[in-house]
């Protein structure tokens, strides 16, 4: 009886250990939702009246298949550069995870980003756009849909820019990374 209780101990302990410790990107979101470093906005796709706008077929589909950005900003300050880096450090890890392909690293006069996507080559689950700056934050944005498509994406930017959207919606965000 004894031998059988060490080896159930074992078993629980190497199943308790094998559990994976880091964050889900969602979980992330909602624990910072309230922190007073970040702003939290989710922003339906309607927000970019795009019902007024002549779309192609393909492009119709691409606008149906999104749901709606998460957005959560982290505003840098002079007092709250450790937990800045901390916070950076956070995401980064929480991105390198295995289930996020990369699809493009980007590299501008604002920063450094990333845009990664969970899926495979024919359905995407959500996409991932991070970019941050030493200076001023970071930025995490999640995109989510129903059956989107890689070729959605390119799609749905080509009906943004036919669009008249000039940003409406986003100057919360905007007010808040300016100060």
């Amino acid at each position: 009886m004894n031998k059988i209780v060490k080896v159930l101990s074992v078993v629980v302990i190497l199943v308790i250990s094998s559990c994976s410790s880091t964050q889900s990107l969602q979980e992330y979101f909602v624990d910072n939702s309230e922190n007073p470093n970040f702003l939290s906005v989710d922003l339906p796709v309607s927000l970019l009246n795009m019902d007024k706008v002549e779309l192609s077929e393909a492009e119709r589909e691409a606008l149906n298949s999104l749901k709606k950005m998460n957005v959560l900003a982290f505003k840098k300050s002079e007092t709250n550069s450790v937990e800045f880096e901390e916070e950076k450090t956070n995401v980064k890890a929480i991105l390198k995870n295995e289930k996020f392909i990369d699809l493009m690293k980007l590299n501008t006069s604002y920063g450094k980003g990333v845009i990664k996507y969970i899926g495979n080559e024919e359905e995407i689950d959500e996409v991932i756009i991070y970019g941050d700056n030493d200076e001023k934050g970071f930025m995490l944005i999640r995109v989510l849909g129903n059956n989107m498509k890689p070729a959605n994406l390119v799609q749905f930017m080509q009906a943004v820019q036919k669009s008249d959207y000039k940003g409406e919606g986003l100057s919360d965000i905007a007010d808040f990374i300016k100060g």
